[in-house]
């Protein structure tokens, strides 16, 4: 974290002692929060004497989920901060021109003036040094369009309010949220807080330049910024987007899905351990994608009919897929471990598990029943903070992912393998097994078939028209 030059700290220090309310400990709060002000300001770039940048500051103590009370001491000490260095402005302006009455009367008289006489407590600070240790700060060459002063420092609180709200009526996943939520906040800062009743197509298309030239984003990270500007204009500000122009679409180079063998799937399961060992075994015998999996409830398994059902999966969509005979006992055995965990946690305080879309408000007793509990449940029950209840998630996805990616390095597999590799693996081989294609895209969720006929590219063609290397052609 970046050090607040010594000067500063003191002269607010200074200021703080004299708040006969605050305690010691609130004193100490609040330079902490002045601290992490200047640091904020120093990585994002932001001018730390100017008002504008205390709404950013804010915002991403928001994101950051900090309670309100902190929300409202951070405010209040970059508030005083302000103050103080205005107040350390004013004085100067009069010590400046106290300074030139003095050196006039001076001249006239033949008299030496001491330029330090109107040097208080307040105005010796070297201001100079503050600013200095800013200005050093690296600036990027790309700067965004000149707007006017009483534009800027808006508060986008009712944006970013609205967005949630935008993204839960369409029901998309939380995952596009943080994403959409992440190129409006860089699009913010671009911009220095505009008033997003005055934005325009331009800031757009400065924005998506600076990504491309400035940041140099891959082609799907500038598409996915352009889509979070399209929903941010016609859904949330509900303004006409209308057709960009003057700014490249980059185009998505074409790519082949990496494919791993029998054997190095093989081998990727004997590093593994339980119950990461089944869940990847799910994930290559199914064609399931992680969050797929792991969102898996005890009511999903249909062990008669020998299919499990994959409930909202990409798209909101619902499908059943064949589950795995030769590891239908590690199943079952899973299912006993659940019961365990189960009855352990009805004996406690315990409020059930998490439930899709308010479930357990409309079936209060839901969240306790055996058939909604995950079948693949977190080592350790959640404390929610709002309400004090303990609820019991799934694994979490990055424990799943690490435990994958070090199975690979140990089994010594040359390929950039992960977790999503082992479906790209499963529709592979039920191809090279002369599967249907369109059988193939039901299995694997597609709505569109040509997402799937990627996958034709990982095998190679049977056909008596295939191509031959002129190695491999007979001498005449």
């Amino acid at each position: 974290m970046l050090k607040l030059p010594s000067t500063l700290i003191l002269q607010f220090d200074n200021l703080l002692l004299s708040k006969k309310s605050f305690s010691d400990n609130d004193r100490a709060i609040y330079k902490k929060w002045l601290r992490f002000y200047w640091d904020f300001c120093h990585k994002y770039q932001h001018d730390a004497f100017h008002s504008s940048s205390l709404p950013l500051f804010l915002q991403k103590l928001q994101s950051k989920n900090q309670s309100v009370q902190q929300q409202n001491q951070a405010n209040h000490s970059v508030s005083l901060f302000f103050k103080m260095h205005a107040a350390n402005e004013q004085l100067q302006a009069i010590d400046k021109n106290n300074s030139k009455s003095s050196q006039q009367k001076a001249d006239y008289s033949g008299e030496t003036s001491n330029p330090n006489q109107y040097h208080n407590n307040l105005s010796s600070i070297d201001k100079s040094s503050i600013r200095q240790s800013y200005s050093n700060l690296p600036k990027s060459n790309f700067s965004a369009v000149n707007h006017s002063p009483e534009d800027t420092g808006t508060s986008w609180v009712f944006v970013f309010d609205q967005l949630v709200n935008e993204i839960k009526i369409r029901h998309y996943s939380p995952k596009t949220l943080k994403a959409y939520r992440g190129y409006i906040r860089q699009f913010q800062t671009f911009t220095k807080s505009k008033d997003y009743h005055k934005l325009l197509q331009q800031d757009v298309i400065d924005f998506l330049t600076f990504l491309a030239v400035e940041k140099q984003v891959s082609a799907s990270s500038q598409n996915l910024a352009f889509n979070s500007l399209l929903f941010l204009f016609k859904q949330v500000l509900k303004k006409e987007f209308g057709e960009i122009k003057g700014v490249v679409r980059a185009k998505r180079k074409p790519y082949i899905p990496v494919v791993l063998s029998r054997q190095e799937i093989d081998l990727i399961f004997d590093h593994l351990d339980d119950p990461v060992d089944l869940i990847a075994k799910l994930l290559y015998g199914c064609g399931l994608r992680l969050f797929e999996c792991l969102k898996l409830r005890v009511q999903d398994f249909n062990f008669d009919a020998g299919v499990v059902t994959i409930h909202d999966g990409k798209g909101k969509k619902d499908r059943t897929v064949p589950i795995p005979q030769s590891i239908v006992p590690d199943l079952q055995k899973q299912l006993l471990k659940v019961v365990a965990v189960h009855e352990a946690d009805l004996k406690t305080k315990y409020s059930g598990t998490f439930l899709p879309d308010q479930l357990d408000r409309k079936y209060k007793n839901a969240a306790k029943e055996f058939i909604w509990q995950w079948f693949f449940p977190a080592k350790s029950l959640t404390l929610i903070s709002e309400t004090k209840e303990k609820r019991r998630y799934h694994i979490h996805e990055t424990v799943v992912s690490k435990a994958i990616k070090r199975a690979v390095n140990d089994a010594r597999i040359t390929k950039r393998a992960t977790a999503h590799t082992l479906r790209h693996s499963f529709a592979s081989h039920l191809l090279q097994a002369n599967y249907d294609i369109r059988t193939i895209q039901e299995l694997l969720g597609h709505s569109d078939v040509r997402t799937t006929m990627i996958y034709t590219h990982t095998v190679q063609s049977r056909t008596l028209k295939q191509t031959k290397s002129p190695l491999d052609f007979d001498r005449e």
